[in-house]
């Protein structure tokens, strides 16, 4: 009895979860289980890059479950090699392994790197990654993850990471000077969970320099960036500096779990059989569901529609919110979204939900929005219209807010 009546759920208690239950959603748009409509403009956390129940990958979706789900990566999977070619193709990357998630993927490319350094008869491989990242939350990823928040309570961690700031490569210089033990540079070049932090545009050039000169290689986490958010396929396609390794997840199946890790040049051929396996990887469920993305991106120019929506979004808060106390600043990449506010802000989540519009918080002052690829402008507008009141009236009242009672 006092199990019942102490819980109300059997699911391991690892999210603090908003009161709400979605029952279907349509486009940009999601109905909880009492019929009320929200406006989604987070999309799963970068994952419906397509919307909701794009009819065009439903039947996708619905065509291969009623012939295969799964076998087993013992045999050949014709659409998982369909995929990878076509990966390959919009990338330039040379090969492909398939998992489940992104943190699996930054797992294959942290064993790429260690693998290739080991190679090169470096006994304890090390990884160069940055402050504020986040590359996932199994024992590695969060040892490469730059928030403590999250770490904590996780010790002992792995060690072979060498934590520098972001966008800053006279740090990655002063590593390479001293450490010899350094095989990788692991980073995204938009930090999601981290603030939507964007690097200058001389950075990934830089990193491609100091790698190619110390024969590391360039790691690049495009978990929430790629498949079409930014604008482009990839973010990194904005400087036209190829990466050695890529991890793609969320977009890739819009809402199906797969993940990519991409190699090319020196990572490429690194993974011999025996070295990395995932037992759902690549299955044809899964590649169907990708496949699929990628055909609705480029046949319903999702890319360039995710550029302009991304610069209305960006200069309508700018002109709404502009001179209002308390906003540090607007910014992103197409429909990668950051308003950094100078203070706390997680409470605008719940209002922002109790007025139906989807948002979170990150880095906990930084409102961050990620909309469906298939946003259209009216809706991009509705985004700013009802978002704007919520963070000023935010602002407002936590300037008048009486200050804390301080106790003895």
């Amino acid at each position: 009895m006092f199990f019942e009546s102490t819980f109300m759920t059997h699911v391991m208690n690892t999210y603090k979860r908003l009161p709400v239950a979605f029952e279907r959603g349509e486009g940009c748009w999601v109905w909880d289980k009492q019929g009320k409509r929200y406006l989604d403009a987070l999309a799963g956390i970068a994952v419906c890059g397509l919307g909701h129940s794009h009819p065009s990958l439903v039947r996708a979706i619905s065509s291969q479950a009623a012939k295969l789900i799964h076998t087993s990566n013992l045999y050949e999977i014709p659409l998982q090699e369909a995929l990878a070619d076509r990966l390959a193709a919009i990338s330039g990357m040379d090969e492909v392994f398939f998992c489940n998630s992104g943190c699996e993927a930054n797992e294959a490319a942290i064993k790429i790197a260690r693998l290739h350094g080991h190679g090169k008869g470096i006994e304890t491989p090390a990884i160069i990654v940055m402050e504020k990242a986040f590359h996932g939350r199994t024992i590695a990823t969060l040892s490469a993850t730059g928030s403590r928040k999250v770490q904590a309570g996780f010790e002992p961690l792995v060690p072979g990471f060498v934590r520098v700031p972001f966008d800053d490569l006279t740090a990655v210089r002063k590593v390479a000077e001293n450490n010899r033990s350094v095989v990788a540079v692991l980073v995204e070049l938009i930090q999601g969970e981290g603030g939507i932090n964007i690097c200058h545009a001389d950075y990934l050039h830089g990193l491609r320099e100091i790698c190619d000169a110390n024969g590391w290689l360039l790691m690049l986490d495009e978990v929430q960036s790629g498949t079409g958010r930014t604008g482009r396929w990839f973010a990194f396609e904005h400087s036209g500096v190829r990466p050695d390794v890529m991890t793609l997840a969320k977009g890739l199946a819009s809402g199906v779990p797969i993940g990519a890790c991409l190699a090319a040049g020196a990572a490429a051929g690194v993974f011999k059989p025996g070295n990395h396996g995932s037992t759902f990887g690549g299955n044809p469920l899964a590649c169907a569901a990708a496949l699929a993305t990628l055909d609705i991106i480029e046949t319903e120019k999702l890319m360039a529609n995710a550029s302009a929506m991304g610069e209305f979004i960006r200069a309508e808060l700018r002109a709404a919110l502009d001179g209002v106390a308390g906003v540090r600043e607007i910014r992103g990449m197409g429909l990668m979204v950051g308003i950094e506010l100078d203070t706390a802000c997680g409470d605008i989540v719940q209002s922002a939900l109790d007025a139906g519009l989807l948002v979170n918080v990150t880095d906990d002052n930084v409102v961050r929005l990620l909309p469906p690829l298939t946003v259209a402008r009216s809706e991009a507008a509705q985004i700013v219209a009802m978002l704007v009141p919520l963070m000023t009236d935010f602002l407002a009242r936590s300037r008048t807010a009486p200050p804390a009672v301080q106790t003895a």
